[in-house]
């Protein structure tokens, strides 16, 4: 079986990349990576995917994934963490209060780099954001954005999802990055 080391602290993104990524197995090591302060998830993609391959010395992926809210000129976008340590969930539903235009979408990229092929693969997911906190708390959530990110031809937050709405959710939305990625390594390798 292939293999790919998964450069991330987030179990999350783990479990993502252990699903969608068939005939690889997935070799997590668990590393802090500095993330350069940027708004462009590619870059800071190719950032972590060049450090986690100086650790790992051997090729692997690397994940940054940003939000993306219309109405706030694309706040917070890559800087999901520290928008989540500030003002978190609340904050941004404040910032919402009486808005209607509630368009938002996560947006992915994969670094794959193997000392010579740097390869992205990107992926968005639009949908709108709730007017209130909604779910539970569930091992698949990367984010705490899922109890109030209600995906595009849904009428519940990510963390209100059962595993049926998962699976119609998966088989309806754009491919993820890591999916993409799967395909292109399971035919080049």
């Amino acid at each position: 079986m292939k293999e790919i080391v998964f450069v991330t602290t987030n179990k999350g993104k783990i479990a993502s990349a252990q699903k969608d990524l068939h005939n690889i197995k997935v070799l997590p090591i668990e590393a802090e990576l500095s993330e350069p302060r940027s708004d462009d998830i590619k870059e800071i993609a190719k950032q972590k995917v060049l450090q986690a391959y100086a650790i790992v010395k051997r090729p692997c992926i690397a994940l940054d994934s940003g939000f993306f809210i219309s109405e706030l000129n694309g706040f917070p976008k890559a800087y999901v963490n520290h928008m989540l340590d500030t003002i978190g969930i609340k904050g941004v539903l404040k910032l919402l209060k009486n808005v209607e235009n509630r368009y938002s979408e996560f947006r992915s990229c994969l670094a794959y780099y193997d000392g010579e092929i740097m390869k992205f693969f990107e992926s968005k997911s639009p949908g709108i954001i709730s007017n209130e906190m909604k779910g539970i708390e569930n091992d698949k959530k990367w984010s705490d954005l899922w109890y109030i990110f209600i995906p595009e031809n849904f009428d519940k937050t990510l963390a209100e999802f059962n595993e049926e709405d998962s699976i119609i959710y998966n088989k309806t939305k754009e491919d993820s990055c890591m999916v993409k990625f799967g395909e292109w390594y399971n035919r080049n390798f």
